[in-house]
C-alpha cells in the first residue's frame, strides 16, 4: 500500500465523522444518486429556488496554508502533516518542464478529493449554522430556499464567505439563482411532473448528447474492429450510463437511442460483408430468399438506405440482441422493476 493511500485512510477515519450529512462526494457508502434524492426532497418540501454556486477551478486555487491549517485542527501527527504538504507542493509537468505547485491540489488518486472535502466542510458548517438546505458533491453545491429574495441574499452572503473565509474564487458568470428546471446538477436536470406536480430528475440534455456522441464513435463504420469487441464496448458504456442515471426518467430517449444504435450497427455489418459473394451468402444464412438475397447483395444503395430497408428485416432486433447487443431500454426497465 502506498504512503498516500495510508494517509488517505488515516484522514478518512479522523474526518469522516466530522463531515456533513449533506456532503456526498468521495465518501464511503455515499454517491451522486443520494445527492440528487436529497435535492428532490427539498424541492418537494417547498424549497423551489436554487442557489447554484460555481467554484472557479477549485482544485487549482486551494490555498495550501489554509488547507494545512484545517488539517492540523484534527491531525496532531507532524509527520503526516509534513507528508501532506509535500504532496501539495509536488508540482506538475507542463510541456516537459517541472512547475512547482504554489496553490491547488494535484489531481488523481484518493487524497485530493478527501482534502477538498476537508476544505469544503467549512462551507458545509457555515450553511448548517445558517439553517440552509443544501446538497454538495465535491465542489458541486446547490442551496435550496423558499423564495427569490432569500436566494439572492444567500447567493451574496455565501459567495462572500467562500471568497473571504476560504480564499476560493466564485465564478459569478456561471453561478446563478434559478428555479430547479433551469439548472444542470451532476449531469441531471429537474422537471415538475404534470401528473402529480412533484419535482423529478432525468438526464440533462447535455448528458444525453454526450452519450449519443460516444455511441456514434463506437458505431462508426471506419473503425476496424471485430464485432465482439465493438459490442462489448457498447455494453460497458450503456450499463455504466444507466447505472449512473437509474433514478431518472428517460424511457422515451432509450427507444430513440436504441433504434439509432441498431441502424448504425447494420451499416457496420453491411460494410464488413463488403463483397457481393459475402453479402449474398450472409443474407441467405439469415433466411432471405435466394432471389432477394442476390438483388440486395448487388444493390448500389448507400449504407443508410440498405440499413433502413432490407437489412432491417434480415438483421432483426432479436438477432442483434442474441449477438450481444445490450439495449438501453432493457437496462432501464431492469432498474425500474
Amino acid at each position: 500500500m502506498s504512503v498516500l493511500n495510508t494517509i488517505t485512510q488515516v484522514l478518512t477515519l479522523i474526518h469522516e465523522p466530522l463531515f456533513s450529512e449533506s456532503s456526498f462526494g468521495f465518501r464511503p457508502d455515499r454517491c451522486c444518486e443520494m445527492a440528487i434524492i436529497r435535492a428532490l426532497e427539498y424541492m418537494n418540501n417547498g424549497f423551489h429556488w436554487v442557489v447554484d454556486i460555481d467554484l472557479e477551478k477549485f482544485f487549482d486555487t486551494v490555498s495550501h496554508d489554509k488547507l494545512i491549517t484545517l488539517v492540523m485542527k484534527n491531525v496532531k501527527d507532524g509527520e503526516i502533516v509534513s507528508l501532506i504538504r509535500k504532496f501539495l507542493v509536488s508540482g506538475i509537468m507542463i510541456d516537459g518542464e517541472y512547475k512547482e505547485s504554489i496553490i491547488g491540489t494535484p489531481q488523481g488518486g484518493n487524497l485530493s478529493p478527501l482534502l477538498s472535502n476537508i476544505m469544503l466542510n467549512e462551507l458545509d458548517k457555515e450553511l448548517e449554522a445558517r439553517g440552509l438546505h443544501f446538497t454538495r458533491y465535491a465542489d458541486d453545491c446547490i442551496i435550496l430556499v423558499g423564495s427569490s429574495k432569500a436566494a439572492d441574499r444567500v447567493m451574496a452572503n455565501v459567495s462572500k464567505f467562500i471568497e473571504k473565509k476560504l480564499g476560493l474564487k466564485v465564478n459569478m458568470t456561471k453561478s446563478k439563482v434559478s428555479k430547479p428546471n433551469d439548472i444542470k446538477y451532476l449531469g441531471f436536470r429537474f422537471y415538475q411532473d404534470s401528473f402529480d406536480g412533484k419535482w423529478k430528475a432525468k438526464p440533462h440534455e447535455i448528458s444525453v448528447e454526450k452519450l449519443v456522441a460516444k455511441l456514434k464513435f463506437l458505431t462508426r463504420r471506419v473503425w476496424s474492429i471485430d464485432m465482439d469487441s465493438r459490442l462489448l464496448k457498447i455494453k460497458q458504456l450503456i450499463i455504466g450510463w444507466v447505472n449512473y442515471f437509474r433514478i431518472g426518467n428517460f424511457k422515451e430517449q432509450c427507444k430513440k437511442i436504441d433504434a439509432n444504435i441498431r441502424f448504425r450497427l447494420r451499416m457496420c455489418i453491411w460494410k464488413q460483408w463488403k463483397k457481393i459473394k459475402k453479402r449474398f451468402n450472409s443474407l441467405m444464412r439469415l433466411g432471405v430468399s435466394r432471389r432477394l438475397a442476390w438483388m440486395c447483395a448487388n444493390s448500389r444503395k448507400g449504407y443508410a438506405r440498405c440499413a433502413s430497408s432490407f437489412l432491417k428485416t434480415a438483421i432483426t432486433n432479436k438477432l442483434l440482441k442474441k449477438r450481444g447487443l445490450v439495449s438501453l431500454l432493457d437496462q432501464y426497465q431492469l432498474k425500474h422493476i
